[in-house]
This record gives structure tokens, C-alpha cells and sequence, in this order.
């Protein structure tokens, strides 16, 4: 009988976690010699290719002799951490991966406490060590450091470490050792990661980790058999967290892992990750078992949204040219399937008319399921994030963020001053080499909002934000917005050159020549701190007389051009993203500049 070893990797964003699953693919023999194979083969998805992150957690597995190891591919993103406390319950052991450079990062002392909690021993894989600026020595002692203050056990301070370059596809145990492949990596998994422990003979009972839907089969099922042996066509039945019967049903299908693909199989035993289907209702978190089985498996608590927007559909003059998915109900449908597998978002019907609330965890993960939506062909309104107060013994309690900051020496004032601005707290101020300074600060959530474009910009481009929930506190007081005001059109048509040149010194153009505007729509920044009202649409006066200052040429600055993210963070509450499948615009909620008006004097008034 095969042995098993269940493990995750874990890391923060861009430690190398998918590349070095690559490595132990290829090396393990689970692609053919000559097959081609995508880089980062993990990364399935559009997005995530795109962008070089991973979103989904994902299972695959390898072979070692007699022995398969079920690798689980997470997120680094803080925004996506709802997929790692996830899966963290499927296995016995966990990768640690830091960059040889970087060190510990935010997001790697969330999952490695997540890990701990669990009771893991992770294996701390010291990666990218043939980097120029490698410390990979340094670096081992601030991981030691990180175990303790996250109060490690004794056991799991006594962690083996590996050092590793997964783009070149070796590791050593040392750093005198040889380079030459990733045995020394495999081996230590095989020795230090334990079996799983569960008993095959008892009744079968899985937890759910991972939804996803496929148009054959319907629900996939992804989890841990945790006791008992999967059958197909045994009669089954799942549960809630709290032991209520959700439906039952029969195993129609039951999939391994091999390499990166699903295999079917007659049967598996406890101790093993799955995939099944057969169900209609049941959701990630929910138990599956045998008919006998009368608890459910307990599962991690997910750590609670701290953002919200309000998704609605759109109403502007350009409705319904580009989407094929444009009505209430379709939108509706879409964000509850969404919560039903992302189980760090939460979605409610809001109070106006056609518009849902969608809580999450972050700007980066709402705008990763608005740009899901949008190429799957919808149109929505998209309002500014907000944050979720919460109260705590009559007091008033906001999230705060953990925010750390690597910029080059000359650009540490202006950074200090700016999140100071945002009533950021500064805790840890330390050179890290190389001209650089690493900065430490607690800074409300709501204070972040908008706020990376404006530090690449004082940073010019080489500043590095990482940024992580940290916990509740008493409000700061208020926060200053957007200090600039918005240039909005006055009239529906296609922008003019002319009249965007005669208009350039009033501000930012976010347009081109021959966009299509409308009236409410907000076509630039202005310089000033109100908004100005413009007209984009005007031609030039034709004469008969001909001056040499009439002819003068038209010279355009090119328009500044913002990602759906910074859309949605550059925004005020009285404004809204319009976003289409083929165009991203801004806009004021109200278009009527009378109806804008009478809402400033009732916002005064109050």
C-alpha cells in the first residue's frame, strides 16, 4: 500500500512557492521527457498569470518511490489568507519558504501562525540564496526569531532548515553542501513530515477545503479524508459546522491527485486528499461521511472581512453596449456563488435598490472578483471601499493593519510624514542593507485606502508596501481623503482633441481623443481641490482667416491611466467605477449636475 505525506506551502507574495513546485514536478517525473509545460504550472488562471500571484489553493502530488507526497499550492496574499487557513487543516506538515533577501515578511508571520496554531512543524526553506544581495544566514536567525515570538513549541522551534533555488531547481542542507538537485528537499520530507494519522476501519467522514465547479460533473469537492475509506457509489450525507444534516446523497465520482491532474478511482482511504462529486448543496467547511456519521469535523475559524464595497448595476448613459450579463438578478447569482466557494467573502443584499454589499479582505482580492466578472462579460457599478467598524464594550473599534515598509534612505521622510498624515503609528525603524530602510507601522485600514499610488509616486517606483491585518482599536479621529477635485464632463459624445489641449492646464486627463463621455462622468483631476465642471466636446471655430497662431499644433499630454485597483481606491463616496468588459470609467453617482448640488446642500445641512 502507498504511503502518504500531505504537506502546503507556505510563503509570502512572490517567495517562489510555484516555481519551486515546478522544480519538484519535473524532478519527480510527472511530466514525460519533451513534454511541454507551462512555467508556474500551478497558476491556472488568467489572473494569475497575468499578475504572477496565486489566488486559488491548489493540489497536486508527486511520487517518491513507494511513497506519494500531496503537495498544496496556497496563496501569499494577505487579501487571499482565507485560502490558506483553508487548507492548512488538509495536512500533517508545511514548507516555510523566505526569500534569501527579503527575510520574513507580513504575510509569512500570518501563515507560519496559522501553521503553528495547528500544531505543524513546518520545514523552513531558505529560497532565492543565489541572489547577488542573498543573507541567507541573517535571514535563518530572523526566522528562529519569528517562531519565538509567535510562541512556538518547543518541537517546532527545533525546525530543520533547507537552503534552495527553486528557479534552478536545487537544495542543500547546507550551504557548503552540493547543488545539484532537490533529493536533499525530498528526502527531508519523507523523514521529518508525519503519515497521517487516521484509522481506515472507522466510518468515513471528509471535510471540504475547496469548491470549484465543473460544467460535467457540477460540484467539485475538494478535502481530507479524515477517518473511514471512500467508495463510489456509497450513499453519503454532509453536515454543517454545527452538526445540522444538509442533504444526502450517493459518491458519483471520487478523484486523486497525480501529478496536475485528477484522476478517478474506485476508492480512497482516510489520511488522503479528494476530490469528490455528488452533492448539490454542500459547501466548503461542511463534513461528508458515511450515513452513520453524527459529528462533524470540527474546522478553523476564518478570520472576518475588514473591507466592504456595494456592488450595483450599472445605470450610466453606456449601459448594456459592451456586457452581455447587465441585470440585477445575473449579478446577484454570481456574488452569492462566489461566497459560497471563497469563504473569506461575504455577500448581502444592500439597502438601495439593485446594489449588493461584498465584504472581503482587501482592495486586492474585491478587485481580483470584479475582474473575474468583467471577463466573464458583466457591467457593474463599483462604489469606494469602506472598513467595518465593529463595537467592543460601548466603544467604537476599527482595523488596524500592520504595515511594512523597504524604501531607499533618501525617501524615508516623505514616507513617515505620509502615513503619519494617515494616523499611522510607527513601531520598528532598522536599516536593512544596500542604502534601504525597513519601516514598521500600525496603520488603520481605512488610512491605506488609496494610498499605493500615491507612495510609488513619492517613492519613484522603488518602494515596497506589504501590509497585514493586525487586529481591532479604538478609531483614530478623521483621516483626510483625496485632496484634489474632479474634472467631469458636462455633455454625452466623443472627447475632442482640441478641447482636451484648451482644457490640459486645468488638470490630469484620464482620456483620449475620441473616448466616448457623458455628463457626470469624470474625465480627469483637477489641479484645484473642487470639481470643475468642463465641457471635452468643444470643436474648434472654423474662419476663413488663416494666422499663423490659428494653425498652432495641438500637443497633448498622454492621459494618466489607472488599474481597476486604483480606481477603486482613488474614488470618493460620492463617485462609482463603471466597469464593462471592454472599459474601466469613473463617474459621479449622480450624472444631473443640479441633483449633485441639492445632495452637498442636505450632506451640509447635516
Amino acid at each position: 500500500m502507498t504511503e502518504l505525506r500531505n504537506i502546503a506551502i507556505i510563503a509570502h507574495v512572490d517567495h517562489g512557492k510555484t516555481t519551486l513546485i515546478d522544480q519538484m514536478l519535473r524532478q519527480s517525473g510527472t511530466f514525460r521527457v519533451g513534454q511541454q509545460v507551462a512555467e508556474c504550472v500551478m497558476d491556472s488562471g488568467d489572473i494569475e498569470r497575468e499578475r504572477g500571484i496565486t489566488i486559488l489553493a491548489k493540489c497536486t502530488s508527486v511520487k517518491r518511490g513507494d511513497i506519494r507526497i500531496n503537495i498544496v499550492d496556497t496563496p501569499g496574499h494577505a487579501d487571499f489568507g482565507g485560502e490558506v487557513e483553508r487548507v492548512l487543516s488538509m495536512v500533517d506538515g508545511a514548507l516555510l519558504l523566505v526569500d534569501a533577501a527579503e527575510g520574513p515578511l507580513p504575510q509569512t508571520k500570518f501563515v507560519l501562525g496559522k501553521a503553528l496554531k495547528l500544531g505543524l512543524r513546518p520545514i523552513v526553506v531558505i529560497n532565492k540564496v543565489d541572489r547577488g544581495d542573498a543573507r541567507p544566514d541573517a535571514v535563518a536567525n530572523e526566522v528562529f526569531d519569528l517562531f519565538a515570538a509567535l510562541d512556538a513549541s518547543e518541537a517546532q522551534l527545533d525546525f530543520p532548515i533547507v537552503y534552495a533555488s527553486g528557479r534552478d531547481g536545487w537544495a542543500a542542507e547546507s550551504l557548503a553542501a552540493p547543488r545539484e538537485n532537490l533529493d536533499p528537499l525530498f528526502d527531508l520530507i519523507i523523514r521529518h513530515v508525519e503519515a497521517p494519522d487516521a484509522d481506515p476501519e472507522a466510518a468515513f467522514s471528509m471535510l471540504v477545503s475547496i469548491l470549484e465547479y465543473d460544467s460535467y460533473l457540477g460540484r467539485i469537492l475538494t478535502g481530507r479524508i479524515y477517518s473511514g475509506t471512500a467508495q463510489v457509489g456509497m450513499p453519503i450525507k454532509s453536515l454543517s459546522l454545527d452538526g445540522r444534516q444538509i442533504e444526502q446523497g450517493r459518491l458519483t465520482k471520487l478523484l486523486a491527485f497525480d501529478g496536475i491532474k485528477r484522476v478517478p478511482v474506485e476508492k480512497a482511504v482516510a489520511g488522503d486528499i479528494v476530490a469528490v462529486a455528488g452533492l448539490e448543496k454542500t459547501s466548503v467547511a461542511d463534513t461528508i461521511g458515511d450515513l452513520t456519521v453524527t459529528g462533524a469535523v470540527p474546522s478553523t475559524p476564518i478570520d472576518p472581512p475588514t473591507m466592504a464595497i456595494t456592488i450595483s448595476v450599472n445605470d450610466s448613459p453606456l449601459a448594456g453596449q459592451e456586457g452581455s450579463k447587465v441585470t440585477s438578478r445575473m449579478i446577484r447569482d454570481r456574488l452569492f456563488k462566489e461566497a459560497e466557494g471563497n469563504v473569506a467573502i461575504r455577500v448581502s443584499e444592500a439597502e438601495s435598490k439593485d446594489a449588493f454589499e461584498v465584504a472581503g479582505r482587501g482592495e486586492l482580492q474585491l478587485g481580483v472578483l470584479i475582474e473575474t466578472m468583467r471577463r466573464e462579460g458583466f457591467e457593474l457599478s463599483v462604489s469606494r471601499p469602506r472598513v467595518l467598524f465593529k463595537e467592543e464594550d460601548g466603544a467604537k473599534m476599527e482595523p488596524i493593519e500592520e504595515v511594512v515598509i523597504d524604501v531607499d534612505d533618501e525617501h524615508t521622510g516623505i514616507v513617515v510624514d505620509k502615513i503619519s498624515q494617515r494616523k499611522g503609528e510607527m513601531v520598528d525603524m532598522r536599516p536593512s542593507g544596500g542604502h534601504k530602510t525597513r519601516i514598521v507601522f500600525y496603520v488603520p485600514s481605512r488610512g491605506l485606502i488609496g494610498y499605493q499610488g500615491e507612495f510609488l509616486t513619492d517613492t519613484r517606483g522603488t518602494g515596497v508596501i506589504n501590509r497585514l491585518f493586525h487586529g481591532y482599536a479604538p478609531t483614530k479621529g478623521d483621516i483626510e481623503g483625496r485632496r484634489n477635485g474632479a474634472l467631469i464632463s458636462t455633455d454625452k459624445g466623443e472627447a475632442v482633441a482640441y478641447a482636451i489641449w484648451q482644457l490640459q492646464e486645468r488638470g490630469k486627463m484620464f482620456i483620449n481623443p475620441g473616448d466616448k463621455v457623458y455628463e457626470g462622468m469624470i474625465v480627469g483631476e483637477h489641479s484645484r481641490d473642487n470639481d470643475l465642471e468642463i465641457n471635452v466636446l468643444k470643436e474648434k471655430q472654423l474662419t476663413n482667416i488663416r494666422t499663423k497662431a490659428a494653425d498652432e499644433a495641438i500637443r497633448l499630454i498622454p492621459p494618466l491611466r489607472m488599474t481597476l485597483e486604483q480606481m477603486i481606491s482613488y474614488i470618493q463616496d460620492d463617485e462609482l467605477v463603471e466597469v464593462t468588459p471592454k472599459s474601466l470609467r469613473l463617474r459621479k453617482s449622480a450624472l444631473d449636475a443640479n441633483e449633485r448640488k441639492k445632495l452637498s446642500r442636505a450632506k451640509k445641512a447635516s
